[in-house]
Formats: structure tokens, sequence, C-alpha cells
């Protein structure tokens, strides 16, 4: 089975949006051509409704919001076939990521967005929940991007560091492409997630730092950024992933009490949190060395003050976009769940044990027919 035309959605922690992504993928040799992208933002009261579902939602706002969303993503799939002049009857499956409104790593996940709805409204099969089964044999659930990492975005001949820098962030090691032995992947703690929202508290008017400008106005806490640091889930060894649960609001909350200074300090310390917890996880748990680029995607990635500051920080270290290598940084993740789907549908393995600490590698997700 080769030559698959199929769109991969991710609506990530961040919650920034829904992306979808039309992928022509190939699988010997692993390849993904990316023909069409689009992002639509979720509006604030989508938002909200999103944030008070992980909060505190019952059983009735949390069945409910599951088939919102799936509406949600379906009229994105369609929005973008139409402006690539396709038809859903081109298509040979959707892959569903789904909303990450629970995550407790080795424990339980749960994503929203009802893959039967998705599959009525498109006409097409559908891959979905592809974190579950992997938790079920013992592992975190995520991330689950770094097989197609090394299968699709490694170097072909020495070693790669990709950073995405989404609401939390994660790294893969890929010694090169297409090696799994010795890859290596974790979430190394908030990416945008935590600027996001002190940015929120900060300002109700913004939804993320655009350009950086709270934090090039701010000036760092070196005491709050110190007690933020101290953390245990940074000294915490691979494998490890996290979410909106730990790195969430209350965190936010508690970095902006910390800082004694201004709102823009407070989006600057938020801001040095991502870089220095990044910085200090290439450091300590991965055997790239300095000569090792650092390829970094995500909505992170658009944030310059964030990608300056990492850049010094990680000196002499090559750090570069994404999209200069591939294809838009923003449309990674739908992608690789693209790819992920591909492997679900031939029956092959779509974890990284090395990664999640699973028992081993798992057929991920669930096929919803049409």
């Amino acid at each position: 089975m080769s030559g698959h035309l199929a769109v991969g959605l991710m609506s990530g922690t961040s919650l920034d949006g829904v992306s979808a992504a039309l992928v022509q993928l190939e699988a010997d040799p692993p390849s993904a051509r990316l023909v069409a992208f689009r992002q639509e933002p979720y509006a604030a009261a989508e938002r909200g409704q999103i944030i008070d579902a992980i909060a505190r939602g019952g059983a009735k706002e949390l069945a409910l919001l599951h088939v919102a969303l799936a509406e949600r993503f379906a009229g994105a799939v369609l929005q973008l076939l139409a402006a690539a002049k396709t038809s859903p009857r081109d298509l040979s499956f959707v892959a569903s990521h789904g909303q990450t409104v629970w995550h407790e790593p080795g424990r339980a996940t749960l994503q929203l967005g009802d893959a039967a709805v998705l599959a009525e409204r498109l006409g097409v099969r559908v891959v979905s929940d592809f974190r579950s089964r992997d938790v079920a044999a013992g592992g975190q659930g995520a991330p689950l991007v770094p097989l197609a990492d090394v299968m699709l975005f490694g170097h072909e001949t020495h070693g790669r560091l990709l950073l995405n820098l989404g609401g939390m962030a994660n790294v893969t090691w890929v010694p090169r492409r297409g090696v799994t032995d010795g890859a290596l992947a974790f979430d190394t703690g908030p990416g945008v997630g935590v600027i996001d929202a002190v940015t929120r508290r900060v300002d109700p008017d913004a939804v993320f730092d655009r350009d950086g400008e709270h934090a090039r106005r701010g000036r760092v806490s070196a005491k709050a950024l110190a007690q933020l640091l101290a953390d245990s889930y940074f000294t915490a060894p691979p494998p490890k992933s996290t979410g909106r649960e730990r790195f969430g609001i209350a965190f936010a909350d508690r970095l902006i009490a910390l800082v004694d200074g201004s709102d823009n300090d407070a989006v600057a310390t938020a801001t040095a949190l991502t870089v220095e917890s990044v910085a200090r996880a290439l450091e300590q748990w991965t055997p790239a060395g300095p000569s090792d680029e650092l390829v970094i995607s995500g909505g992170g990635a658009r944030n310059p003050v964030l990608v300056e500051q990492l850049a010094a920080r990680v000196q002499p270290r090559a750090v570069l976009p994404f999209d200069q290598l591939f294809f838009n940084g923003e449309a990674k993740e739908a992608v690789a769940f693209a790819f992920l789907g591909l492997l679900t549908l031939e029956g092959r393995p779509g974890n990284l044990p090395g990664a999640t600490g699973a028992r081993g590698p798992r057929i991920l997700g669930h096929v919803t027919p049409v």
C-alpha cells in the first residue's frame, strides 16, 4: 500500500486552534510531501470552553465538547480541501490527533473530537486515539512524533536534534534518518504554553506574545526563574512527558506571583524558563555534540525573542528553522500524525518505546470505517 493522499489533524496543548495538513504519503521508503496546509485559530469562546472542560468539565460538558470539536475538525478539513481543489473522495484517510483534555503519563490520556462524526461528515475512514495504546502498554503516551522525526526528518549522514516548541516542548535526537536504534525523545517542559498563559493573564486582549514584544520589553527575574526551574520535572530522566496539568494556568499564576516586577517582566521570565529548560535538557539527556544542529518548529519558532535567546544559549550549535529544510514548520505535527495514521492502517507500530517507555512497539489508534 503506497501513494496515499491523506489529511492530518492536530489541535495542540497551546490551544491556538486546528491545524490541517493535506499530505502525499509513501510508506516504502517513508516520505511525506505537504500539498496544502490550513490553520484555523480558536475563537476566545472556544478556547475558554476547552479550558473549562480541562479544569472542571463534567460528563455532559465533555460529551458535548467531544462532538463540537469533531464538527470543528470536519469543517477545517473541508475548507482545506476546497482551497486545494480536492474532494474528500480523493482521500485515503484522515488522521486526527484530537484535542487533549487530560494527560496523566503512564495512567490515562484523553483526546476529544469524535472520530465517528468526522467519518460521517467527510465520508472517509478516520484514524484516531493514537496515545491510549501506548499508555496501556506502560508508556507515557507521548511524545509520539519521534518516529516520524526519525523516518522523515533526520539527517542522512549525521545526528540531528528536532525541537518542537508547541504548548509543551519536545525534542527528538535522531542519530541518522531511518535509524531508530539510539534515537531518544522526551518533553523538555513548557514550550509556549506558559508564555501564552502568562501573556493572557497580564494582557487580556492578547492571545500570545506576538513577536515576543512583551518579553523584549521585560527583564527576567533571576530569583523567580531559579525557583521555577527547581520543579522536579526538569531533573527527572527520560522517558517523560507533560502537559497543561502540570504547566498550565496554575503554574502561570505562580510565576506571576513570584516575579516582583512589571507584567512584561513576567512574560520575559516565562520565556527564559522555556529557553533554559530546553537548553539544560539537551545538555543533560541527549548525546548530541555541539556540531549537531538543532532544528526548531512549532508556534515558538515564530517568536523571535524566544529563538534569539535559545540560539545564544546553545552556542556553538547551529539553530535552523524547520521551514528552511522541509516545509512550513507549523504543519509538522499534523503531517507526523498523518504518517502515524498510515502506519496504523498498514499494521505497523507507531510508537518509539525508547521515547515513551512502553513495553514494546505497538500499533496505535482506532480506525473508524466509512
